[in-house]
């Protein structure tokens, strides 16, 4: 199996970054895990958003071509810690193998890829910013990863 995680531009807040990288080297104990950074949609203003979806949809494209996708999005299901262990566990199972989780830059995702979702997934009914939800997610990536093993996750 191998997961991937793909959002575009690099993650700014240094801290968050930071948790970022322990994360993927937590989950690359279980699992081979790649990370890519699409181009980020710069110079734009909010008001000009579908045009920054769109450009940001461009890069992020690429990569919906195989494997069983899962878009964050703020109207998707919420699963807990279990259910997110066992869909991963599930899709371990696939002829694909491969779990690609995309994550939009501050406006979200375009359209057009949430239309390729396998599964839109909700971290919460909370709204998180876009590098906080990237963090969040890798971490319950890791967590179900313990869980699947049946490893006692530490709190």
């Amino acid at each position: 199996m191998e997961i991937l995680f793909v959002w575009p531009g690099k993650t700014r807040n240094a801290s968050y970054r930071a948790l970022q990288q322990e994360y993927l080297e937590k989950i690359k104990l279980f699992t081979r895990v790649n990370l890519v950074e699409t181009a980020e949609a710069r110079g734009l203003e909010e008001k000009w958003s579908e045009k920054i979806l769109e450009k940001e949809a461009r890069g992020l494209e690429k990569y919906t071509k195989d494997g069983y996708i899962i878009c964050l999005s703020d109207g998707g299901k919420e699963l807990n810690s279990k259910e997110l262990a066992n869909l991963i566990e599930s899709k371990a199972m696939s002829p694909s193998r491969q779990i690609i989780f995309f994550v939009g830059g501050f406006l979200g995702l375009a359209p057009r890829i949430l239309e390729k979702a396998d599964l839109k997934l909700s971290l919460s009914r909370m709204t998180f910013s876009h590098e906080l939800a990237r963090t969040v997610l890798l971490e319950q990536v890791y967590r179900a990863l313990n869980l699947i093993k049946g490893y006692a996750y530490p709190k």
